[in-house]
């Protein structure tokens, strides 16, 4: 049987924390940040957890 593959469109987005929770990065951070608010890049950089459903659907795309 063929072995599983990690989807790489994902992989790029999240990151596993060790502890097991996923992180992924705030929308509307990756370009035209010149025009946005300080207040919005600042918030940005802190990124955001994943929801528990989202998190173990993105999980098993991962497991790879």
């Amino acid at each position: 049987m063929p072995k599983q593959k990690t989807h790489k469109g994902i992989a790029k987005k999240i990151s596993v924390r060790p502890g097991g929770s996923t992180k992924i990065g705030k929308p509307g951070m990756n370009h035209n940040t010149g025009k946005k608010p300080t207040s919005f890049n600042r918030n940005g950089r802190k990124g955001s957890a994943l929801s528990s459903a989202d998190a173990s659907r993105y999980k098993k795309a991962l497991r790879g």
